[in-house]
């Protein structure tokens, strides 16, 4: 938990030294959010094969003008991305990560993600959309292969 500790640390300095930390436009990195996606009894997670990076993934994405917190912004991008209507968040984050990518600005970046648990209503079944290769739910216990670095997100959410 420490190291959550300095990640948080190190999002407070960021959000104070940049105004325009929650923009994609920021090329320095941006703040993201992200939803772990559990089913009703919490015995399921919500994953996409995200297109351009070729794994499975938690749902999530950029903020956007209209979100009023990085929460709203974490359910309207699983919202989006499930098709699942009726979801609800847990409104305070479960997990931080920093990771460097390339996103749409063409240009290297660093997301700094903010993790939300998220759960589903029960039987929700998820319609796959344009910015997923494909969905599904995946036992939390038996995540798909190569998503190891996705156990300690969500222990965390669970």
């Amino acid at each position: 938990m420490a190291s959550q500790e300095s990640l948080r640390q190190a999002f407070l300095g960021f959000l104070a030294a940049r105004e325009d930390s929650c923009a994609r436009s920021c090329e320095a990195g941006h703040l993201t959010a992200s939803a772990v996606v559990l089913d009703a009894d919490a015995s399921h997670v919500l994953l996409t094969l995200h297109p351009r990076v070729g794994r499975w993934l938690q749902l999530g994405g950029h903020c956007e003008p209209s979100d009023e917190s990085l929460a709203e912004a974490a359910l309207r991008e699983a919202t989006e991305e499930s098709g699942i209507e009726g979801l609800w968040i847990e409104p305070e984050p479960v997990h931080l990560d920093v990771h460097p990518i390339t996103c749409s600005l063409g240009v290297p970046t660093r997301h700094f993600d903010v993790r939300f648990t998220v759960r589903a209503p029960r039987g929700a079944q998820p319609v796959r959309s344009d910015e997923s290769d494909d969905l599904r739910w995946w036992p939390v216990n038996a995540m798909p292969p190569g998503s190891e670095e996705l156990t300690e997100l969500v222990a965390a959410a669970l």
